[in-house]
């Protein structure tokens, strides 16, 4: 059973940071892309970050480059969002999701999603 699970959101200050997590199981993630979206209220689902784990590769959007960085980790086959100087405009619900194909910004190229979690950066 193929299967995403994010965990790791919450409410966090202007500036602070939070950490992502989404593991995996039914398959490795080593052979896939793993791609991170967020969809705040009343907006579009974007894509955040992107990261090809057969060789490390990883691709972020100009809004978040500097303060975002993905890792994985093989052995818990999980891949990680590291966030970092949250503003306001980070809110929203961040889901992983996985593409055979390339790591584009499309959602249509994600065939397997997880549930997503809540991130709110509020004073």
């Amino acid at each position: 059973q193929v299967q995403l699970v994010e965990s790791g959101g919450g409410l966090v200050q202007p500036g602070g940071s939070l950490t992502l997590s989404c593991a995996a199981s039914g398959f490795t993630l080593y052979n896939y892309r793993i791609g991170w979206f967020r969809q705040a209220p009343g907006k579009e689902r974007e894509g955040v970050s992107c990261i090809k784990n057969n060789d490390g590769n990883t691709f972020y959007r100009d809004f978040v480059k500097g303060r975002f960085f993905l890792s994985s980790d093989d052995a818990g086959n999980t891949v990680y969002l590291q966030m970092n100087n949250l503003k306001p405009e980070d809110s929203g619900v961040y889901y992983c999701a996985r593409s055979k194909i390339s790591c584009s910004w499309s959602p249509d190229r994600y065939d397997y999603w997880g549930q997503g979690t809540q991130v709110n950066v509020s004073s």
